[in-house]
């Protein structure tokens, strides 16, 4: 079964929203603001930018801030690259690893066509 499935459908279709609109090739930024607008217009609850703590052997050493986590269950990072990287599949599971959630979306506006990549996080007993 597919994580969070209807939700990360309904970030997908926000963000191709957005790109229709706004068109390819912005700042990523940009992209941001309007997905978060759009998110909430259609009644989804969005944090940007909420810090999480990353400690090591006990002592804080700084924050983790993703771009941001739409119902307090799925991280949305959008991008303006021209293709995802691994570097940017790490990323998002160092996020969802520190976050404890499941499941991010990364979201490419760089072309006319949204791209996007699921990352799940693998239950680690």
């Amino acid at each position: 079964m597919m994580i969070h499935e209807k939700l990360s459908g309904e970030i997908i279709g926000a963000a191709m929203f957005v790109l229709n609109e706004l068109g390819p090739g912005l700042d990523e930024k940009l992209y941001e603001r309007a997905l978060v607008i759009e998110l909430r217009k259609r009644g989804h609850r969005v944090e940007q930018q909420k810090s999480f703590p990353v400690s090591y052997s006990g002592e804080l050493i700084g924050t983790l801030v993703p771009d941001m986590i739409v119902d307090e269950l799925v991280i949305a990072d959008p991008k303006v690259t021209e293709t995802f990287t691994d570097t940017h599949v790490r990323q998002m599971i160092g996020y969802l690893a520190i976050t404890k959630l499941q499941l991010a979306l990364l979201l490419n506006f760089k072309h006319a066509k949204l791209d996007w990549k699921r990352v799940v996080r693998e239950n680690k007993k």
